[in-house]
């Protein structure tokens, strides 16, 4: 009886450095940067007491969205990482290793050619994208019985695949290029709210919907046979989860561009210091990912000030020994413990 009060407070104390992480990495994101802007002041900002000065316009253009762009987009990305690996069975899936990042940015990138550089038809195009891409590595674990190390593999020739498509049109259309440089790199300068708004409706209703059914994704997680066997439509669920994760991974893709290694980098936190239970797991990764992708983006823009790192960077710099490290722990992806 001991341990329940025990457990208790340790899920509590959890979600309080989550939600401290999240609020801190708002305030930190809106006050430095190369001006900084004590959190008063920047208080008075967000509610019109500077409206019209310097310091108004630095915190409602330009760190007001970008601050709220890497908290969605970083919660989104963590999230879809987290479903993702509970539909496929495997740790060490994520938006950005099995295509689906590429897939949107593949269409964002003929959307751009084609003249649409903001607003819901950009979050359209990237979240279609992302669910056929998410779609095609399933069916293709499915249809051919394939393990949990070639999902992986899979998904990188899916990768390599629609990043050719990307550099034709590129070729095609010259004008493109600079945009999707910045793109396919990854990051928050250039967050509008033309491009937020209709992408965080979008990431908040999906996470939402997502929280109510966490249950039937640790059901699905226990393999198709055992989820039958509760009563578990898993085609149905399955198709719903990975519409779900598309939708996040697309709209967060059309902010911020193809970021990488959040979605593998934020659960496997998580479960280690909570566990896999999905009621906990999926607020847990929208709050840290959100958090930890702020506070990453603040400081690509802080430390060489005035002079700006993409958060992509940075990301690719921290992820990269971290994949490496769970392949070499889990024999190339076999281990699926």
């Amino acid at each position: 009886m001991k341990f329940l009060p025990t457990f208790k407070g340790r899920v509590a104390f959890i979600y309080a450095f989550a939600v401290f992480l999240f609020i801190f990495a708002l305030i930190l994101g809106i006050c430095v940067g190369s001006v900084y802007i004590s959190p008063v002041r920047a208080i008075g900002a967000l509610f019109g007491a500077s409206s019209g000065t310097a310091e108004g316009n630095i915190i409602h253009y330009v760190r007001l969205p970008r601050t709220l762009g890497s908290l969605f987009c970083g919660g989104a990305l963590a999230l879809a990482g987290a479903v993702i690996q509970g539909v496929l069975g495997n740790r060490l899936a994520s938006p950005s290793i099995i295509g689906v990042n590429a897939g949107a940015g593949l269409f964002v990138s003929a959307a751009c050619a084609c003249g649409i550089f903001g607003g819901w038809r950009l979050s359209l195009c990237a979240f279609i994208g992302a669910l056929l891409s998410v779609f095609a590595v399933s069916l293709g674990a499915k249809k051919w019985g394939a393990s949990h190390g070639t999902v992986v593999l899979m998904g990188v020739a899916l990768n390599a695949l629609l990043g050719a498509f990307t550099d034709a049109i590129i070729t095609v259309f010259p004008d493109v290029s600079i945009l999707s440089s910045d793109f396919r790199i990854g990051g928050f300068s250039g967050v509008t709210y033309a491009k937020l708004i209709p992408a965080s409706v979008i990431i908040v209703i999906s996470a939402l919907l997502l929280f109510t059914f966490s249950s039937e994704l640790d059901v699905l997680s226990l393999g198709d046979e055992n989820a039958r066997g509760l009563g578990l439509n898993t085609g149905v669920m399955r198709a719903l989860f990975l519409i779900f994760s598309a939708l996040l991974a697309g709209a967060a893709v059309s902010v911020c561009g193809t970021l990488s290694f959040v979605g593998l980098l934020v659960p496997h936190a998580v479960r280690r210091i909570r566990g896999g239970a999905a009621k906990h797991l999926l607020p847990l990764c929208f709050l840290l990912g959100g958090g930890f992708v702020s506070v990453c983006d603040t400081l690509s823009r802080s430390i060489f000030s005035p002079y700006e790192i993409p958060v992509g960077i940075i990301m690719s710099f921290l992820g990269a020994p971290f994949f490496f490290f769970i392949l070499i722990r889990r024999r190339g992806g076999h281990d699926n413990a």
